[in-house]
């Protein structure tokens, strides 16, 4: 057997120059989204701002509450610092009238309890 050349592949054609090359597109792709990045980032930052009220003067809000509260001024009386009047005021000496006294009676029953007794519910009486 003799040894014959085998033919030589062909290279492939090479492209035309007039294609652009593949970093321009995605240099353009990371600009747009660092520029999304660093608006959401400002958006953020306003609403954060204008949420803590860092804003307000800047943008002529009135400072403080929006009405007076009459109830918390220095000056405001302070009801129920002051005791009733003498004709207001329960006798500590009095008798217990009869209608009254059961609902000033002690409330009797079993301790209660954590843990139930065999065959029973906890805090039941039998």
């Amino acid at each position: 057997m003799t040894d014959t050349p085998k033919p030589r592949r062909r290279a492939p054609a090479r492209r035309p120059a007039t294609r652009r090359p593949r970093a321009d597109k995605t240099a353009g792709r990371t600009i747009v989204i660092a520029a999304a990045g660093a608006v959401g980032a400002l958006a953020a930052g306003v609403f954060g701002a204008l949420k803590l009220g860092w804003l307000d003067r800047a943008l002529g809000r009135p400072d403080g509450a929006e009405h007076a509260a009459p109830d918390l001024a220095l000056d405001a009386p302070t009801p129920g610092t002051d005791r009733a009047p003498l004709a207001f005021r329960p006798d500590p000496t009095a008798a217990v009238p009869d209608s009254e006294r059961e609902a000033l009676r002690p409330a009797t029953g079993p301790a209660p309890t954590l843990a139930a007794t065999a065959g029973t519910v906890a805090n039941q009486a039998d």
